[in-house]
């Protein structure tokens, strides 16, 4: 067996691999991201057998009987996780700078020492002395908490097999190197190598791992696609990191949905549940404005009311100005122009602002009869009763389609003391009778606005 060094390009963006550097990825597309990385190979003249100990089972004789999850002490991000921790399993948290993923992952730590499992919390980043500063501020800690301050992978993986604890976490995936790999921490190879011996940790010793991501300016882990590829679970923090409000987001999970969502407000004493969401949303409306719309979005299972407020107003330049702020942007532009198609405002000559209130983002399609019914009450000035609640999807023909689960809606809408409830008629029907709210359907934004 001879080893020798060459070189092999990475695409940074998605992992792939050249021999020579190249100006485009040929599979992701993205200029200039090529970097050279030296590489162990080895050479041989001979090939021989393959690996051994390998059984093949069918299918009927797999066993199914599902682990015991670990419950964090923390419901929001049990409810995204699936019901709590998977033994063996691999996850990656996500999210830009400052926005708490460090803060929530030393909770979990917290909470789980409290219940005599050990944990161990492995940073790359800080120091013993920073780490006992934030933990300072959340509360006690107990002896079944451990902390290591190390960045070399051959040395993690001797930890854990030493301490053997329940659950790991690594902060920062970028942050880890291996000997064995010729090139700077943070580069494909460094991070693919990591997650790959941190995996195989997790499932030989049936212990949970947490890593911690770095993102690009876009939003999106760094490193090698291939990573989210390898972990069993993606979570992502989303929000303003300057605002209260924080959003834990499932992207990928193997043992459980991805359209969960838990809510979370950064306090002093770190990241606390906000349980009803759509209270908080709603705190702080303006009474008797013009333009300001309730209207339900689905996350998940979860209805979550959110205040989406428009201001149109006459344009003093050629080119009306469009803002949109939590909400697509080419929608809202696409309605604008069914209301000035079919309805016949001329908002060409006026300039819109749309918003939803505490900087949350809403992209699903039953928005689109709140928006329009924000955009016509401002322009009209005419505010929408209080107590009135709507949602509905609206087509380019001006008709007002079904929306999924409006019977959930309708009960979070009633929960919160709402009065009358504008959907589409087609989900009536299948709604059933529902009291102490007042249902009006409507078939067309013609009929939504007339009850303005």
């Amino acid at each position: 067996m001879a080893k020798g060094k060459k070189s092999i390009f990475f695409c940074q963006n998605c992992g792939h691999e050249e021999s020579k550097w190249l100006g485009q990825c040929p599979v992701c597309k993205e200029w200039n991201t090529f970097v050279e990385e030296k590489t162990a190979v080895t050479h041989s003249s001979t090939v021989k057998g393959g690996a051994r100990g390998a059984e093949v089972v069918t299918l009927s004789n797999v066993c199914t009987d599902q682990d015991e999850r670990l419950k964090t002490g923390i419901k929001e991000l049990d409810r995204v996780l699936g019901g709590g921790i998977v033994p063996g399993s691999l996850v990656l948290v996500g999210g830009d700078p400052g926005i708490g993923k460090s803060t929530l992952l030393l909770q979990v730590c917290q909470c789980l020492s409290a219940e005599k499992r050990k944990v161990l919390y492995i940073s790359g980043e800080e120091s013993l002395k920073q780490i006992k500063l934030r933990a300072n501020r959340m509360g006690n800690f107990t002896e079944d908490l451990l902390l290591l301050c190390e960045t070399n992978l051959e040395t993690i993986s001797t930890t854990i097999e030493k301490v053997n604890p329940a659950v790991v976490v690594i902060d920062s995936v970028q942050t880890m190197y291996s000997e064995e790999v010729g090139s700077a921490p943070g580069s494909v190879s460094q991070v693919r190598e990591a997650t790959h011996v941190l995996m195989k940790l997790a499932k030989g010793l049936n212990i949970a791992v947490f890593i911690v991501g770095h993102v690009t300016k876009v939003g999106t882990v760094a490193g090698p696609r291939v990573l989210e590829h390898m972990v069993d679970t993606v979570l992502y923090f989303e929000g303003d990191r300057h605002a209260s409000y924080r959003i834990l987001r499932g992207v990928k999970n193997r043992f459980g949905s991805t359209n969960e969502i838990g809510v979370f407000e950064m306090q002093k004493c770190g990241l606390v549940e906000v349980e009803n969401p759509s209270e908080y949303m709603l705190s702080g409306r303006p009474e008797n404005a013009s333009g300001s719309v309730v209207a339900c979005a689905i996350e998940g299972t979860r209805p979550m009311l959110m205040e989406i407020q428009a201001l149109v107003c006459q344009s003093n330049f050629g080119m009306p100005r469009r803002t949109a702020a939590g909400l697509d942007y080419n929608r809202v532009n696409l309605l604008m122009a069914v209301l000035e198609k079919r309805i016949g405002l001329p908002l060409s000559n006026y300039d819109a602002y749309v918003n939803i209130a505490g900087g949350i983002r809403m992209n699903e399609p039953a928005s689109d009869l709140g928006i329009v019914m924000a955009i016509v009450s401002s322009y009209k000035n005419k505010p929408v009763a209080e107590d009135t609640i709507v949602f509905g999807e609206v087509g380019l023909s001006g008709e007002v389609r079904a929306v999924t689960m409006p019977d959930q809606r309708v009960a979070e809408a009633k929960k919160l003391g709402f009065k009358t409830c504008i959907m589409p008629e087609v989900s009536v029907k299948n709604l059933g009778k529902v009291e102490g709210i007042e249902i009006v359907g409507v078939r067309t934004v013609n009929q939504a606005i007339s009850l303005l």
